[in-house]
């Protein structure tokens, strides 16, 4: 059984809340984040990222603590309110093909232990340790936890009730998405939410890892103190046909030494090629890979050997992993896929001509692109502890910072 809790957010004041809220601060080029910086004082993207002109000056306890300041400004200013009492919420985003759906609640730190909430990624564990002391020096987190749970026919019955109901935000953003916010506050509905869930019997993270285990680490910490907050860590439920997956596309700098005949021969040993010229070809299916080498697009089909892909691991009929095993490591000498600097990774919902553009500019000598994992894959992986390759699922739908703050 899944445990959720109504939580006490901080949120932007409804006339100011497309002002405030914001892409994650990573995906903003400099230029951007300071036009941004300079033009909006009411982006959260101030609170953090402060003193961005001397970021890489200070020390991150300085930061940290610039942070904390900065978002206490913000809520002495009440350009970020506070709830009376804690709450759910509904949150819609609608993009230019898609809708996504879910439920802001606090999820159980315990079930985090327990394997309720159930993990597909590895995590660094310096990564780790930065979070958790960022949220112990900040005291919040305004980036919640993806999790799916299995479509319920009457989960989904009452989410399209409450959304006939008058949002408490409703307003769109410069990326053209349109978001819209309700609050679950009657003790009715959140008894009967909190009850919808304790008959699920496990939930999956789908993208947050590295927040999950840096909230389980500041509990295991400073569990003996007054911060109950800290017993859960915010999260973003979403039903998992509700989720759009993507492929992480790999760029390489070099081909270890091989010529390209050479590559391309080697490749045949475990792949059918067929070159496909200039055209912009993708996998259609699992077992097919896209290649693109010296201004040409190739189809590689992935050596079967009959059914022997039936007795072989989850983990080892994952494309990202056939890509690894069979080319990245024995034949480009990629061991490391976090932090070998010979290779980058392109978001599938980005166009092939991103990585055609950057192979052709001549920094890359050869890109590949992966057909996407599925939810089923990623569970499969998940129930039987087994982790996927760094960067081989980008996932949608992508919160937006400030629009909601969890307090510990």
């Amino acid at each position: 059984m899944s445990k959720i809790t109504p939580f006490k957010a901080v949120r932007p004041a409804p006339d100011k809340v497309g002002l405030v809220s914001c892409r994650n601060y990573e995906d903003y080029s400099p230029a951007e984040l300071a036009a941004w910086l300079n033009f909006n004082p009411y982006s959260f993207l101030h609170v953090i990222n402060p003193a961005y002109v001397n970021a890489q000056k200070i020390t991150l306890d300085k930061r940290f603590k610039g942070v904390a300041h900065k978002y206490q400004d913000f809520k002495n200013e009440n350009v970020l309110i506070s709830e009376e009492k804690p709450v759910f919420f509904l949150y819609e985003i609608q993009t230019k093909n898609r809708t996504f759906t879910g439920i802001v609640a606090g999820t159980s730190i315990d079930d985090y232990k327990n394997n309720v909430i159930k993990k597909h990624e590895d995590t660094l564990q310096y990564r780790v340790e930065l979070f958790k002391d960022y949220l112990h020096q900040t005291g919040f987190n305004t980036e919640p936890v993806l999790i799916t749970y299995p479509d319920n026919t009457t989960i989904n019955n009452w989410i399209s009730e409450k959304k006939k109901s008058q949002p408490i935000y409703n307003y769109s953003t410069t990326n053209k998405e349109k978001h819209q916010l309700w609050k679950i506050e009657t003790e009715e509905e959140i008894e009967w939410l909190q009850n919808q869930f304790e008959k699920i019997s496990e939930l999956y993270i789908a993208d947050g890892h590295h927040r999950s285990a840096s909230a389980e680490l500041l509990y295991d910490e400073y569990k003996q103190s007054e911060h109950n907050n800290l017993n859960y860590f915010m999260s973003f439920l979403i039903a998992e046909s509700n989720v759009k997956i993507y492929e992480y596309n790999r760029i390489i700098r070099d081909l270890n030494g091989y010529s390209s005949e050479e590559f391309l021969e080697k490749l045949s040993e475990n792949f059918i090629i067929k070159d496909k010229e200039q055209e912009l070809w993708k996998p259609q299916s699992k077992f097919e890979f896209g290649m693109y080498l010296k201004g040409n697009f190739y189809a590689l089909f992935y050596k079967q050997d009959g059914n022997s892909n039936n007795h072989k691991s989850i983990l080892e009929n994952l494309d990202a992993q056939i890509l690894y095993g069979k080319v990245l490591k024995p034949l480009l000498a990629i061991e490391d896929l976090r932090n070998d600097e010979r290779i980058e990774y392109i978001p599938g919902k980005q166009s092939i001509l991103t990585l055609k553009e950057l192979v052709d500019e001549g920094e890359f000598e050869v890109g590949f692109m992966l057909f996407p994992s599925d939810i089923s894959e990623i569970k499969a992986l998940a129930d039987n502890n087994l982790i996927m390759p760094p960067k081989s699922t980008y996932i949608e739908p992508k919160f937006r910072s400030g629009l909601m703050v969890y307090e510990l």
